[in-house]
């Protein structure tokens, strides 16, 4: 029995000597490493306010408003959690609950990508809200010259100076800064001028979709005098 006892004395001694001498080294740690990450995961996402459950849908809505530029299908699905065939349903049903609010805003397919536009009909209130800045603002040929690269992209300077019947390289330079109009290439010609093509911006600026909603020629119609 003597020896049973000094072999539980001995186990006894053996379990309390690293909490006491040791306890700097060895406890500590282990707090560290375990309890710690098990605090971590309680709160992963902020706690929703009461009532608020938000949706699919609500989801798509909150990106696009607070999205600043178009957001291609792939990328917005991706961000909502979703799959693109299921997104442009959501967007289908967003769309009809504005019209069916008479909303003032839809989410409008532009550019390649989805953004939440407000309709045309509210232009003349909102111009007196947005002042058009004058480095943003385009001048008549300036205009003209876009129109040209638009409609004729790919197009090299000889060809729009031709078009124009003036010196077109200042205008092609400030189309290029306001990031309206890009180099594309180089012409398969003699001394390779560089090819002129529409960018991105453009298309949002004037609110398309792709190059393909361009008024065709025979729908334009010169103002009258």
């Amino acid at each position: 029995m003597t020896q049973e006892q000094d072999a539980i004395t001995n186990n006894d001694n053996n379990q309390q000597q690293p909490q006491v001498e040791n306890g700097d080294e060895t406890p500590q740690p282990q707090e560290a490493v375990i309890e710690q990450p098990q605090e971590q995961p309680e709160s992963p996402v902020p706690q929703a306010q009461p009532g608020f459950e938000p949706t699919v849908e609500s989801v798509v809505e909150a990106v696009l408003f607070a999205s600043d530029e178009p957001l291609s299908a792939p990328r917005l699905a991706d961000i909502v959690g979703t799959n693109v065939k299921q997104l442009r349903k959501h967007i289908d049903e967003l769309n009809e609950k504005y019209k069916t609010n008479n909303n003032a805003f839809r989410v409008e397919q532009i550019a390649g990508g989805f953004q939440l536009l407000t309709l045309n009909g509210y232009n003349h209130w909102l111009k007196k809200l947005v002042r058009a800045r004058d480095e943003g603002t385009l001048s008549q040929a300036a205009l003209e010259t876009l129109a040209i690269i638009a409609y004729k992209q790919p197009i090299i300077r000889a060809d729009i100076e031709a078009i124009r019947g003036v010196a077109a390289g200042d205008m092609i330079r400030n189309l290029m800064y306001k990031g309206l109009v890009k180099i594309v290439g180089r012409a398969e010609v003699v001394g390779r001028p560089m090819l002129y093509g529409t960018t991105k911006k453009f298309l949002e600026i004037f609110g398309l979709n792709s190059l393909n909603d361009l008024p065709k020629a025979e729908e334009l119609k010169k103002p009258p005098d």
